[in-house]
């Protein structure tokens, strides 16, 4: 019966078929007050920011979800909030990391236990979230803000005029040219600085970038190392649970509560273009492929499986602005406060060399960073900002400044900047000092005082 049934419905079925019409690109034009390019870490909180400020806010993302390095680049452990005890970045990033974790049971670290950069690492205070969980809440939280969210969308022209920015933009069978007051560039790259025409910096040679993936299937416990060479001691440990205290939230040394991320690196790896943001993949899943085959040839590994991987690599270094201000190495390590320090930066210089090792450098006691609002600003440039790894800054101060709670404490600083500049009929620049950190206080914000 249920045959005949099939065979008696199907040619009702056949008769839903349409004509579809060619496929055409929708143009459309909109205004904004405040236009952010890039979803990732420091435009994620960006928007939050400017559209709780009462700012009409778009926000486009080249990608699929918000979140960038703590959620499709697989960095799942953004950090560092705290320093020599006391919480030192706050605001709308702590506000989104902290439902990550309770929404998902996690463990925060011991704050109070200090750091001392030999038997306890920077590193234990950074915290664990769910990455799928994190892109959930922060696109949650910029609806609710009201953020009009563009995925699949880049920009091609950036003008201005008249006081006004014009901001042509394509999709997935769309274009849009988006007239905006203010533009923050989160993208990581200063790709929106670069098209608009202002300055950019980098360096001769590129960090390597890193593509995370995670492996099971053997039992780290039982295998004799003896019978694999060295190189792939550490790499096979590090996949595992190896921390007896994780359970135990007094403990500082809890990082992480679930299984640990693995990587392989990938040299010069530059998202900067879609050219090489595409290679940058290849040979990361390239590296990924032959590592796995290599492992499964070593005794007790012949069941390892690949259990997850990024979707694409994440990236560490590609250009940054030529800004009104540059932070220097020299003013990281000092922890100069500047009369227009918005926010704080902690993590040690952290400079990774092709591969071969890592330049280390760790700030002394009681030593915490600051970020000025002009660091933010490019030379020449009216009503525009970056937020992020993009900001102006020597190699040495970027390698730290690139961390994910710097980058949140960045976006929000551009955000407000960005709101009372419309406010006040300003430039950026120009923006009163005291509204501004008076406002970033108001939403959570923790800001340097000299």
């Amino acid at each position: 019966m249920g045959a005949i049934s099939v065979g008696l419905t199907a040619p009702q079925l056949s008769k839903g078929e349409v004509l579809a019409a060619p496929y055409t690109i929708k143009k459309q034009k909109i205004e904004t007050d405040i236009l952010i390019i890039g979803g990732g870490t420091a435009g994620v909180v960006a928007a939050i920011q400017a559209g709780r400020a009462g700012a009409k806010t778009i926000l486009i993302e080249s990608g699929s979800q918000l979140g960038g390095t703590t959620t499709t680049g697989g960095v799942s452990f953004p950090g560092i909030f705290h320093a020599w005890g006391k919480q030192i970045i706050g605001g709308i990033g702590w506000e989104l990391v902290m439902e990550a974790v309770n929404l998902n049971d996690d463990i925060l670290p011991n704050f109070s236990i200090v750091p001392n950069n030999t038997t306890i690492r920077h590193w234990r205070h950074q915290v664990t979230v769910n990455g799928a969980l994190y892109a959930l809440l922060a696109e949650e939280k910029c609806t609710e803000a009201g953020v009009d969210i563009h995925f699949y969308e880049t920009p091609t022209e950036i003008t201005f005029n008249g006081g006004k920015w014009t901001v042509k933009t394509v999709g997935k069978g769309i274009t849009h040219e988006i007239i905006c007051d203010q533009i923050i560039d989160c993208s990581g790259n200063a790709a929106a600085a670069s098209i608009a025409g202002f300055p950019l910096l980098r360096e001769a040679d590129t960090q390597p970038g890193s593509f995370i993936f995670r492996i099971g299937g053997y039992d780290f416990d039982s295998l004799d190392l003896s019978k694999i060479p060295k190189e792939y001691h550490g790499r096979l440990r590090q996949n595992m649970l190896i921390n007896d205290e994780v359970k135990v939230e007094s403990s500082v040394n809890n990082f992480p509560p679930t299984v640990p991320y693995n990587y392989v690196y990938v040299h010069g790896a530059d998202s900067s273009t879609a050219a090489l943001h595409t290679q940058a993949n290849i040979e990361g899943r390239a590296s990924l492929l032959n590592l796995i085959r290599k492992l499964r040839t070593f005794p007790g590994c012949e069941k390892l499986r690949l259990m997850d991987a990024q979707t694409e690599t994440a990236v560490r270094e590609t250009y940054r602005i030529d800004g009104l201000y540059k932070i220097s190495h020299e003013d990281y390590v000092s922890g100069k406060v500047f009369p227009d320090s918005l926010s704080y930066s902690f993590y040690p210089i952290d400079l990774h060399r092709n591969g071969e090792s890592i330049y280390q450098e760790f700030l002394k006691e009681d030593v915490v960073a600051t970020i000025p609002l002009r660091a933010l600003i490019p030379k020449g440039s009216r009503n525009f900002l970056v937020a992020g790894r993009c900001l102006s800054s020597d190699r040495l101060a970027n390698s730290a400044l690139r961390v994910q709670a710097s980058c949140m404490g960045m976006g929000q600083a551009a955000a407000a900047a960005a709101v009372l500049a419309i406010k006040y009929q300003v430039t950026p620049a120009e923006v009163p000092l005291d509204a501004l950190k008076n406002l970033l206080r108001e939403h959570g914000g923790i800001v340097p005082e000299a």
